[in-house]
């Protein structure tokens, strides 16, 4: 009887966590520790954007890396002024240590100037993205 008790919790734990872990992938949030970093097109590789920037940190063999691949590039053509810049994060070892990226996909929205305003682990969704790039930019 005391196995099962302990089984039952155990299934009852495990549930809530993936529970709760499914709503906190992919939201668009503010990070206190995002305060006052900057990023530019040296540590990038390309330009920033006019208005902002989606920077995508990605992997290789990251299935939610691509659909984020594609949302993002939508956003950045409908949005003028913003570009999409997706960096391998194998690649850029250091850069992700700095950043504190721990998972991939992982989104940063920079506003014109490169600081990081919003951040995003996990597949983001496109009104999400477009309401952080409202913010970065002032008005989408």
């Amino acid at each position: 009887m005391t196995g099962l008790v302990v089984c039952v919790l155990v299934l009852a734990a495990a549930s809530a966590y993936g529970v709760l872990n499914r709503r906190r992938s992919g939201r668009v949030r503010v990070r206190g520790r995002d305060d006052g970093k900057r990023l530019g097109a040296a540590e990038l590789g390309e330009n920033l954007g006019e208005r902002a920037t989606l920077v995508q940190f990605s992997s290789a063999f990251c299935a939610p890396c691509r659909a984020t691949r594609r949302v993002l590039g939508e956003v950045a053509e409908m949005v003028p002024g913003v570009r999409h810049v997706e960096i391998d994060a194998e690649d850029r070892l250091a850069l992700v240590r700095e950043l504190d990226i721990l998972k991939t996909p992982t989104v940063l929205v920079l506003d014109a100037e490169g600081r990081v305003v919003r951040r995003a682990t996990g597949q983001p969704r496109r009104a999400d993205v477009i309401a952080a790039l409202g913010e970065a930019v002032g008005t989408p």
